[in-house]
């Protein structure tokens, strides 16, 4: 496996069958693995395809495998960027770091994508209630 991310909230490795493996770990792990895998999910219900899909779910280790959205990209027009993370809240779901490090683009059908779902909010989740792990509550 290749290392991609290992800071104190998680690890992220590339298996060479090209899955994503994400360990969670630290403060309010246990919290940001369910609520990553609940939004995912809840993405995928919906028919979001610029997201990861999610594969395995391991709640025993905190480890989470998806398929994987490309690389991540060093340059993308602000505009562009602001119509993605756009996009995305048509799905239902407001992502919370609209940061250039959460986008990636995936050659395969030239397409940039949405990662890193930890603190996004789900806008309404069925009983007209948002749902985020934002401190503080949601906005």
């Amino acid at each position: 496996m290749h290392d991609i991310k290992d800071t104190g909230r998680a690890t992220v490795r590339i298996g060479y069958d090209g899955r994503v493996h994400k360990t969670f770990r630290g403060h309010l792990a246990r919290e940001r693995f369910d609520h990553e895998v609940r939004v995912l999910r809840y993405l995928e219900e919906r028919g979001c395809t610029f997201v990861p899909r999610i594969l395995e779910v391991d709640p025993e280790n905190l480890k989470m495998v998806t398929t994987n959205c490309g690389t991540r990209v060093d340059q993308l027009n602000a505009d562009r960027q602001t119509e993605l993370f756009a996009e995305l809240e048509q799905f239902g779901v407001r992502h919370e770091d609209r940061e250039m490090r959460n986008v990636t683009y995936r050659v395969a059908d030239g397409r940039f994508c949405i990662i890193d779902f930890e603190f996004a909010t789900i806008l309404d989740d069925g009983t007209g209630q948002p749902v985020s792990l934002l401190p503080g509550g949601v906005p």
